[in-house]
């Protein structure tokens, strides 16, 4: 399978990686991007992909929660001086209402929901965008509901949200600790809650990255099976929530703090705005060019 400079730099985008690094595993994967990523670390080039994808795409996640009922969207537009505006941020909470009151199952479903004046959600944002004069869409949305308490974060006006699901009741001392922990969400960006939610499937192939990477380090194969245990505790630590040392006090895990707090994490969510999506670019002179055949029509 063939490759291109366009997948070097995506490559290299993933995992951190040089550009001759990037094109040597993708000559020896023939090409496939997943196996390329494997080989940089197995050979100690580039970390675990944790979802850390390029952010390109103009908007805001944002979060609403109504009593035990919470709602995280990512709602895009084509330019940040759209997103940053306020009523954008308003389009974005009366989305969140719908999704609340119609419990849609997914963006299609949601767009045919009726909104309390305007039509349906399609129809709404249609309305938006005549008066915006940029395309508004709805990327995705998660939505909680809890027999706990709910809390988020929203960092940088935006640019990344966190929703949490919290068990039990909500006293000063659990809710602080929920504050807590959604800013290690945001910090750390954990793909997991516990250790349990780790596949077989997943914990197998880290298993055998971990070992070639310990082959490629020179140790013999024996020694190489027995560092991969330990190599394992360290992905659970940085992967699952519960196990993260916690970022303002790394003496303490995050299991501490809920039992500290008598507390605990039903689940949790949180979107990185644009996380996948690619903004169109143009270099200059084409976009002068443009501008100019504009100004002669």
């Amino acid at each position: 399978m063939a490759f291109t400079a366009k997948d070097v730099m995506a490559l290299r985008e993933k995992t951190g990686a040089g550009v001759m690094d990037c094109k040597r595993a993708l000559t020896d994967a023939d090409g496939d991007m997943a196996k390329a990523a494997d080989l940089l670390r197995e050979r100690g080039i580039a970390k675990a992909d944790k979802k850390a994808t390029r952010i390109a795409a103009e908007g805001i996640v944002s979060c609403y929660i109504d009593g035990n009922v919470g709602v995280l969207v990512e709602l895009n537009c084509e330019s940040d001086f759209v997103a940053k505006n306020p009523q954008f941020s308003a389009i974005a909470t009366e989305i969140a209402k719908v999704i609340v009151s119609e419990n849609p199952a997914d963006v299609e479903a949601l767009l045919a929901c009726n909104t309390p004046a305007e039509g349906t959600v399609e129809e709404y944002l249609k309305s938006k965008i005549a008066i915006i004069g940029e395309k508004i869409a709805v990327r995705r949305f998660v939505k909680y509901t809890t027999d706990g308490f709910l809390a988020s974060y929203i960092h940088l006006g935006g640019k990344l949200g966190v929703i949490l699901d919290m068990a039990g009741e909500a006293t000063d001392a659990a809710k602080e600790v929920a504050h807590d922990v959604t800013l290690q969400i945001a910090f750390t960006k954990p793909a997991y809650l516990t250790k349990d939610e780790v596949s077989a499937d997943t914990l197998e192939k880290e298993k055998e990255v971990l070992k070639q990477q310990a082959i490629n380090e020179g140790k013999p194969e024996a020694i190489a099976e027995k560092m991969v245990m330990g190599r394992i505790k360290k992905f659970y630590e940085e992967n699952c929530l519960i196990e993260q040392a916690f970022i303002k006090d790394d003496s303490k895990k995050i299991a501490d703090l809920l039992k500290a707090g008598n507390t605990a994490i039903n689940k949790f969510a949180f979107y990185i705005m644009g996380e996948g999506l690619e903004k169109k670019s143009e270099d200059l002179s084409e976009e002068v060019a443009k501008q100019v055949a504009a100004a002669h029509k």
